[in-house]
């Protein structure tokens, strides 16, 4: 017998953020160095195992997605939160947006929002792309642009965006996922 809503976990309905856009709730699904693919279960609320990747790469940061966003491909936004250590598949990280990585996947959009734990001292002086150290952004851009091929998958990396970028990703996915609760 299923569980009633109420005691389901959810990680759907947890707020995006208290101080929207520029520091958003972010629930991690693959923690860093993880080359498991975990997903939410949306009828169970719980991480499911969806793959283990194909390639030798690992997830360069946490990896998830912003609650109650609605990205152009039809998931909720995603999120790389760059940590020292990696966390775990549901935890909930406060993260500061620094930036935005574009790219397509099998021919959609599919952008990739950048951001470091907000209450980490680690990360204090991150506050746009440009503080980023750049090698750190070659990693993650090698990594989405490879961590699909031998599945055989076409990913076209289209480079980084600044912070307000991806401030205006975040509102324009904050917006669509209201229209389709409207609905």
């Amino acid at each position: 017998m299923p569980r009633p809503p109420h005691l389901r976990p959810d990680f759907l309905r947890v707020s995006p953020g208290k101080d929207l856009p520029g520091i958003v709730n972010a629930v991690i699904e693959i923690p860093k160095g993880s080359r498991n693919k975990y997903e939410v279960d949306e009828e169970s609320g719980l991480m499911r195992l969806d793959r283990h990747l194909y390639s030798a790469s690992v997830y360069p940061g946490d990896y998830g997605f912003v609650p109650c966003t609605l990205a152009a491909d039809g998931d909720a936004l995603d999120v790389l939160v760059m940590v020292n250590d990696p966390t775990f598949s549901g935890c909930l990280i406060a993260a500061r947006v620094v930036g935005l990585f574009r790219m397509k996947d099998r021919g959609a959009d599919d952008l990739k929002v950048l951001a470091v734990p907000d209450s980490d001292p680690l990360f204090a002086d991150i506050r746009e792309l440009a503080d980023v150290p750049k090698h750190f952004l070659r990693e993650v851009e090698h990594f989405f642009a490879t961590y699909k091929q031998l599945e055989g998958v076409v990913v076209e990396p289209e480079g980084w965006a600044p912070r307000a970028d991806a401030l205006s990703a975040i509102e324009s996915a904050l917006i669509r996922f209201e229209e389709t609760e409207e609905d």
